[in-house]
């Protein structure tokens, strides 16, 4: 019984041995047949594409940004047809009409959200020479007033009516403090 124990490591290598010999065999065919499915390549991509089969190109998408916003202030735009080198436009009632220039491989472009534009969600679209569109939303918010800082001090987060006795209060202090000098002086002085 040890005698089989030990020798069942080369038992199993002997086994495995022609499995492992045959291995690269059967693997070279199947390699042989994946290699022209992957995308890039003449027919890849998609299995059973002819050559030559025009690929997909770049996505259409419009971004807004920031896409919340304030009437009044500017966003930013960002954009893709089929063929960037040309411009194209851009439409919402937040801010009209605004053409998207090629840089950098994208349509680029800024808008003014107009003053009057009422708070809500406005639709952003995408109109290509190609005929493509995309769209996109932007919401625009109320102005908002900036809030207070915390009250620390008297660094801006004072109210109102501590703010109008600091000058009174420290112009006192000051010409209570100068008294108190002379007085100290001239008691020196006089003791001297």
């Amino acid at each position: 019984m040890r005698t089989l124990v030990a020798f069942a490591p080369l038992l199993a290598i002997a086994l495995a041995t022609p499995l492992l010999t045959a291995a690269p065999a059967v693997a070279a065919p199947v390699r042989a047949v994946v290699a022209p499915l992957v995308a890039g390549q003449p027919g890849g991509g998609q299995p059973g594409a002819p050559a030559g089969a025009p690929q997909p190109g770049p996505t259409v998408f419009v971004e807004v940004s920031p896409s919340m916003v304030e009437p009044g202030h500017l966003v930013g735009l960002r954009a893709s047809c089929h063929d960037n080198s040309v411009g194209a436009i851009v439409v919402s009632d937040a801010f009209g009409r605004v053409a998207v220039q090629p840089q950098r491989g994208l349509l680029t472009g800024t808008a003014m959200v107009k003053e009057r534009v009422l708070p809500g969600n406005y639709r952003v679209k995408l109109e290509c020479r190609g005929g493509e569109t995309a769209s996109t939303m932007i919401q625009v918010v109320r102005h908002m007033k900036p809030s207070r800082g915390p009250a620390t001090g008297f660094g801006g987060g004072a109210g109102n009516i501590s703010a109008s006795l600091l000058l009174p209060g420290g112009l006192a202090l000051t010409v209570t403090g100068m008294v108190l000098w002379v007085t100290a002086t001239r008691r020196r002085g006089s003791r001297r």
